[in-house]
């Protein structure tokens, strides 16, 4: 836990900086206390879109704080660790983006959040998974064929959920969700018999198949703070227990654990921390508030994008806002 006299310092640096500190729910939960903000990536971007703050302090990962300099050019984005990358993201960049448009001529190219501001400029419109279904399933999007990258899981998930599209996916995936496989559902489930299974949907096909609720982080902890029973199986990663904790201090949540070997092939490796009670993404858990503390108060570390790459990224991320919601 952090100091008293931290939690101060931060707090009057905030003021001098007019700051506001934002924090992804998969952050430790000590960073989220500290958060004027917490949410998935959907609700965080429009938040920071909305903010008056001249100074984003954002607790999660690049390609997150990149979206929020997107946004807003205006406001100093900093992001307290260099280092807090997301391995899925790093598996496509703009030029095999390219490529699969040069392949696929008149398919929309659509990109997961989960993507540089580069790829994103290289794309059409951006999804997230809270509102992938309902931008997908806009007529509005006039192309049959569809270029879904880098999520190969969701964009399953979704092609058999949205009719009359066909989707062209990516190979690549979120290491925490697919180090999740069928046996480690099994196991949660033979510890808390009856308990609703909430899955992710970046989670593999055979996986969700097995779910009673599919949903992004804020859906999942919505669906606990209106959930009357007792226990539930989660299967994501398990920074979203701290909320959970919050809204029902009463209920048993048990995470499903995972396998390094469920996810040898990715292009950066299998990047995760597994273990029989859940899975922990490294790169979410590498900001803490000494470091929220030192961005403050040093600026470290500032985002910034090439101006041309930063206005095609946002018609992008604007085409979600107006068709998301």
């Amino acid at each position: 836990m952090p100091s008293k006299d931290l939690i101060v310092s931060i707090g009057r640096l905030k003021k001098e900086r007019r700051a506001a500190i934002v924090a992804h729910c998969y952050q430790p939960g000590e960073v989220q206390d500290l958060a004027d903000m917490v949410g998935d990536s959907y609700a965080l971007a429009k938040f920071c879109a909305a903010s008056e703050a001249e100074t984003i302090v954002f607790c999660g990962v690049l390609f997150m704080a990149e979206s929020a300099k997107v946004m807003s050019p205006e406001k100093t984005v900093l992001l307290p660790e260099r280092d807090a990358g997301c391995p899925m993201a790093d598996m496509v960049g703009p030029e095999r983006v390219r490529e699969m448009r040069r392949s696929h001529p008149g398919a929309a190219a659509v990109c997961y959040i989960n993507t540089s501001a580069a790829v994103k400029a290289e794309c059409d419109v951006c999804v997230t998974s809270s509102n992938a279904a309902k931008v997908l399933g806009s007529d509005s999007i006039k192309e049959r064929d569809v270029i879904f990258l880098p999520d190969r899981n969701l964009g399953a998930y979704l092609a058999a959920r949205i009719p009359g599209r066909n989707f062209i996916l990516y190979d690549g995936y979120c290491p925490v969700h697919q180090a999740m496989r069928p046996a480690d559902v099994a196991e949660a489930r033979a510890e808390l018999p009856g308990a609703p299974l909430l899955a992710h949907p970046e989670c593999a096909p055979e996986v969700l198949a097995l779910a009673d609720f599919v949903g992004s982080t804020t859906q999942m902890i919505d669906y606990v703070a209106g959930y009357e029973g007792k226990a539930v199986i989660v299967a994501t990663e398990m920074g979203v227990r701290h909320n959970m904790g919050r809204l029902r201090p009463d209920l048993t949540v048990r995470f499903v654990g995972g396998s390094v070997d469920a996810g040898a092939d990715a292009v950066n490796g299998a990047k995760a921390m597994c273990g029989p009670d859940g899975v922990i993404c490294p790169d979410m858990k590498r900001i803490t508030p000494e470091g929220v503390h030192r961005s403050l108060s040093e600026g470290t570390h500032e985002i910034a994008l090439d101006e041309g790459v930063r206005l095609r990224a946002k018609r992008c991320l604007d085409r979600m806002m107006e068709l998301g919601g």
